[in-house]
């Protein structure tokens, strides 16, 4: 995988969302994951948003990961304008603390599908492994970092269980 292009894309709604996104950003920069980080807010601006989307096969994205809090539609919308992978991020931004944004993610109608991780930086992060897991099916250099993190994250829980 000699090429440079970003297979893996992260879009946020707001930038506000960027501190909880940060952790998917790093693990993609830790796996070594081509990447590129836009804001595109899917009810401010849903052309930019629509085009993104219908554009990003094109560009050679693979999968794409949608991080937005407040009834987040992010994800749904980006996963209504491309047949890629869509990982969604629900964010702890609202009064509701997250929960509005985790069920407007992952309810989605049958036939647009939008695989939902966890709440906050923790699903955030878990994004990343996630499309590391689905580009490791094509990409062997990528399935072979991804082996060495699990492999390091049970070296340090073990490291760590010691008393």
């Amino acid at each position: 995988m000699a090429d440079t292009s970003p297979l893996v894309a992260v879009v946020m709604g707001s930038r506000s969302d960027l501190e909880a996104m940060k952790g998917c950003v790093d693990q993609l920069k830790d796996l070594q994951i081509p990447h590129e980080v836009k804001v595109s807010s899917a009810h401010r601006t849903p052309d930019q948003t629509r085009e993104y989307a219908e554009s990003a096969a094109a560009r050679g994205i693979e999968v794409i990961i949608a991080g937005a809090g407040w009834a987040a539609h992010l994800a749904g919308v980006i996963a209504a304008h491309t047949t890629l992978p869509v990982i969604g991020v629900p964010i702890d931004s609202s009064p509701l603390k997250g929960m509005d944004a985790l069920l407007s993610t992952v309810q989605m109608p049958p036939g647009i599908p939008v695989a939902t991780v966890a709440i906050g930086k923790g699903g955030a992060r878990n994004a990343a492994v996630l499309a590391a897991q689905i580009l490791s099916l094509k990409y062997p250099e990528i399935a072979l970092r991804l082996k060495d993190f699990r492999e390091n994250m049970t070296k340090e829980a073990i490291r760590k269980s010691k008393l």
